[in-house]
């Protein structure tokens, strides 16, 4: 078996005028909960073997407060993430299959409803995923990311 984590980036500061939303900061609040999700990913044994990362500042600032908890981890940024697709997410982890536990650290609605995909098959029926939220989905080694492959083995949020 093996993993794919999506992690929400935390809650980032509201744009100031002029601000491209890439470069929106986390808030004080959302460093607090990037840390709490990596003693989390800890805690629960979820060291990822690679991590993909939006390039929004806010996802960056996320990955590194979470590393700071988990340690070193083979990292890349993903310029596709952004404003990406349930589609667009799953083609991208698919082409990282050959880690067993992958962690995407992005954006919604892409991700929560990239989750209930792979979990339920149906994308239109995602509960929501709060700021800093992880889910956990868990699928056959060498299976294809595809609608319902998957099952959800943990949520977690701040």
């Amino acid at each position: 078996m093996r993993q794919l984590i999506l992690l929400r980036h935390a809650h980032a500061e509201p744009a100031t005028p002029g601000q491209a939303d890439l470069d929106r900061p986390l808030s004080p609040e959302g460093l607090a909960e990037a840390e709490a999700a990596g003693r989390w990913l800890a805690e629960q044994g979820l060291v990822p073997d690679r991590a993909l990362c939006s390039p929004s500042r806010r996802t960056r600032e996320t990955l590194e407060a979470v590393l700071a908890r988990v340690g070193y981890v083979d990292q890349r940024l993903e310029a596709g993430i952004y404003e990406a697709t349930p589609g667009t997410l799953a083609a991208l982890a698919d082409s990282h299959r050959e880690a067993e536990r992958l962690l995407v650290i992005g954006h919604n609605p892409g991700l929560e409803q990239l989750a209930a995909l792979m979990h339920s098959g149906q994308s239109g029926d995602y509960r929501g995923m709060p700021p800093a939220g992880i889910a956990v989905l868990t699928l056959p080694i060498d299976a294809s990311i595809e609608p319902g492959i998957a099952s959800l083995s943990a949520f977690w949020w701040p």
